[in-house]
C-alpha cells in the first residue's frame, strides 16, 4: 500500500492504524491506567504551557519520516502547526509515549528512530505504567540527544523549561488496571 492509499483508507476506518513502508498495523486500545496517564500528561502540559503551544491527543496522526505515519499518545507543537494533507502533523516539538508491555520495544526502537528524524522535535518523553518513572530524550543545540530519567519525588524539565512533577502525574493511577 502506498502512503497515499494508506491515508485515504485510514480516513474511512473506525480504528487507528500506523503505517511503515507499505505495511499497516492496527493499534490496540489502552488500559485505564494508560489512558489516565495520557490524560494527566495532557492536562499538565496544557496548564504549564498556558496556551503558548498546541497539545494534541493520541488521535493526531504524525508523519515521522517518509513512508511512516504514527499516532503518539500526546504531541505538542510550540510553533505554528504544519499540517499536511489536512490531518497529518509534521512539526511536533514534544512527543509523549505511555509504555506498555506490548509497545515498549517499538516505542524505544523503530518509533524512536523515526522521531529522531523530526528536526522540530526537542523532547521525547516515555512514561512507565509499571512504576512512577518518566524518561526523557532532549535534543541539545548541536543535535545530540541527552537522556534523563526521574522517579517518585523527582521532576523532569523539558527543553522549553516545563517541569513534569512525577508524583503529581502518577497520583492515583496505580489504583487503575494497567496492561
Amino acid at each position: 500500500m502506498s502512503p497515499e492509499e494508506y491515508l485515504a483508507w485510514e480516513r474511512r476506518e473506525e480504528r487507528k492504524h500506523e503505517y511503515f513502508e507499505g505495511e499497516v498495523y492496527a493499534m490496540a486500545g489502552g488500559s485505564p491506567r494508560h489512558n489516565r496517564l495520557s490524560s494527566k500528561i495532557t492536562s499538565t502540559l496544557e496548564t504549564a504551557l498556558g496556551g503558548r503551544c498546541h497539545v494534541f491527543s493520541s488521535d493526531q496522526r504524525i508523519r515521522s519520516r517518509e513512508r511512516r505515519y504514527v499516532y503518539p499518545d500526546v504531541s505538542v507543537v510550540c510553533d505554528a502547526p504544519v499540517i499536511e494533507q489536512q490531518d497529518v502533523l509534521v512539526n511536533p516539538t514534544i512527543i509523549v509515549e505511555i509504555l506498555s508491555s506490548t509497545t515498549e520495544q517499538y516505542d524505544r526502537g523503530l518509533k524512536w528512530d523515526g522521531y529522531q528524524m523530526l528536526s522540530s522535535l526537542t523532547d521525547y518523553v516515555l512514561v512507565s505504567q509499571e512504576r512512577a518513572r518518566i524518561e526523557q530524550f532532549a535534543r541539545t543545540p548541536d543535535g545530540r540527544w541527552v537522556y534523563t530519567s526521574a522517579n517518585a519525588g523527582d521532576h523532569i524539565r523539558l527543553t522549553n523549561g516545563t517541569l513534569l512533577d512525577i508524583d503529581a502525574i502518577f497520583a492515583g493511577v496505580f489504583e487503575l488496571p494497567g496492561d
